[in-house]
């Protein structure tokens, strides 16, 4: 298989918001700590300038709802405890995605009210719209949204790469699972080694 065109690569972060990763957002319980641990918005952030300086493109993809959630279906505990909760909606300071994230002007940013986020979204149109044939994955959590994400990248067609130390889950165990997994589907590289590929 070729080496993938840097031009034609797109980096995905996966729901990098306070509600999912900071300790006072509605999922932080499970998932700041890890990501405090292992550092993993700063390997997410060298991808991203990585893949801006390579010509390549960054989108993030975030969830919010509109007042009242008359988008919401709740029909999982989590869902049901987003609603209950009052979180994610659009506008609030703990929907906006971390600081160590910020979205830069030439990022795309996707919204979505679903767990993946390919549903229900423009993200393939504006992946293809760039001619983007391979597309890195960082976020959390690597066993939910990363992964149903990843999956349904693989049924659009594209190539998938998930940057191992730039993703987490709740637990380490979960997460070096979910590796397993996707790397059956595609390429499971390190930071390091996606920089190294891109500045190549």
């Amino acid at each position: 298989m070729r080496e993938p065109d840097p031009v034609r690569t797109a980096v995905v972060g996966v729901h990098w918001q306070h509600e999912v990763v900071s300790p006072d957002g509605l999922f932080g319980p499970f998932f700041a700590e890890q990501v405090s641990r292992h550092r993993v918005t700063s390997y997410a952030a060298r991808v991203a300038t990585a893949v801006r300086a390579a010509g390549g493109l960054v989108v993030h993809t975030r969830v919010a709802y509109r007042p009242g959630y008359p988008d919401l279906i709740p029909n999982t505990p989590s869902f049901a405890m987003v609603r209950e909760q009052q979180a994610f909606l659009e506008g609030a300071p703990k929907s906006r995605i971390v600081d160590e994230l910020t979205p830069e002007a030439d990022d795309v940013v996707i919204t979505h009210v679903r767990l993946t986020g390919f549903f229900g979204s423009e993200l393939d149109t504006v992946l293809r719209g760039r001619g983007v044939d391979t597309v890195l994955f960082t976020g959390v959590a690597t066993n939910l949204s990363v992964t149903g994400t990843l999956f349904e990248a693989v049924n659009h067609g594209y190539r998938t790469v998930v940057v191992s130390d730039a993703c987490t889950a709740a637990t380490d165990e979960a997460h070096r699972a979910s590796l397993e997994t996707l790397g059956q589907l595609g390429e499971v590289l390190s930071t390091a080694e996606v920089v190294d590929r891109l500045s190549g």
